[in-house]
């Protein structure tokens, strides 16, 4: 089989033909350099003319460069000054999330601090209580209102004692464990309180109607009739609540009987206090030599 024609390089005129133009170039290169060396070595001051237009041949393409790597810098910043945009963005944001939280939480320290400062007044200006405890839980199940109290019989608890709150009375204990008690709410179905109306001093009495209200009957005869408004204190008697504790608001009179909301609200109350019961005074003493 014959060889194929042009294999070697000395039959493409092409490659001749470069390497021809690069033998060239690479001479006349070297006569350049040499010229350049001969007239910086002999003519310093016509050398200085080449360096200067050489300088103005090769100024367009400086230019060029410099902007390009202006342009480089410049981008490089924006995007650096992004980053740290971002960053500093970040760092704000969970500035200001840490800075929302503590404000949560100094409200609710506000909130708690001032509540506490009202069952203070109260124990200052009352019976001193039992004990004082958290609300933990309520029931409402039919015409039963009950809530559970983080107190029990290891904390002097018993059952039949009053439990109040900042606003007023919240109930009474109806059993109690050694760690938890149960207290019967005012609005509770089985509920009955002794009470007077502050404005008129006429004793009423309060019962509970299951649904989160209070009814209300004068127990006076002849006594004037009740208005919306009316606030209802206990009266003390009955032996269980003590007196001048706030029970009631009346919202509504019908005839002989109103409608009333109890000022403790369970839903906003998550601290009370138990009371010791009212001790009856015993009755008086027959006088000796008495006939019989």
């Amino acid at each position: 089989m014959a060889p194929p024609r042009h294999r070697g390089r000395g039959f493409s005129r092409r490659i001749q033909y470069g390497l021809f133009v690069g033998y060239v170039v690479a001479i006349v290169g070297i006569v350049a350099g040499l010229g350049l060396v001969l007239v910086a070595r002999f003519d310093p001051v016509a050398f200085q003319g080449i360096r200067g237009l050489a300088l103005d041949l090769t100024s367009p393409a400086t230019a060029v460069f410099g902007n390009v790597g202006r342009g480089a810098d410049e981008i490089g910043g924006g995007l650096s000054s992004y980053l740290d945009a971002a960053r500093q963005n970040r760092a704000l944001r969970a500035e200001l999330e840490a800075t929302a939280n503590r404000l949560i939480q100094a409200r609710a320290t506000e909130y708690e601090n001032a509540r506490l400062k009202r069952l203070l007044h109260v124990v200052e200006r009352g019976t001193q209580p039992i004990v004082v405890a958290r609300l933990i839980g309520s029931d409402a199940a039919n015409h039963r209102r009950t809530v559970t109290l983080a107190a029990g019989t290891s904390d002097g608890v018993r059952a039949g004692q009053p439990v109040r709150g900042p606003g007023g009375l919240v109930g009474r204990v109806a059993e109690a464990g050694a760690r938890v008690a149960r207290v019967l709410l005012v609005s509770d179905g089985g509920s009955s309180v002794p009470v007077r109306v502050a404005r008129t001093g006429q004793p009423a009495l309060v019962a509970g109607k299951g649904d989160g209200t209070v009814e209300i009957k004068s127990t006076q005869l002849g006594a004037p009739p009740l208005h919306r408004g009316d606030l209802l204190f206990t009266s003390g008697t009955g032996g269980v609540f003590p007196a001048g504790v706030p029970v009631a608001v009346v919202l509504s009179v019908s005839g002989d009987l109103a409608t009333g909301r109890p000022l403790a609200e369970p839903a906003r109350l998550d601290v009370a206090m138990v009371l010791p019961e009212v001790e009856l005074a015993p009755p008086p003493a027959a006088p000796v030599g008495s006939a019989n």
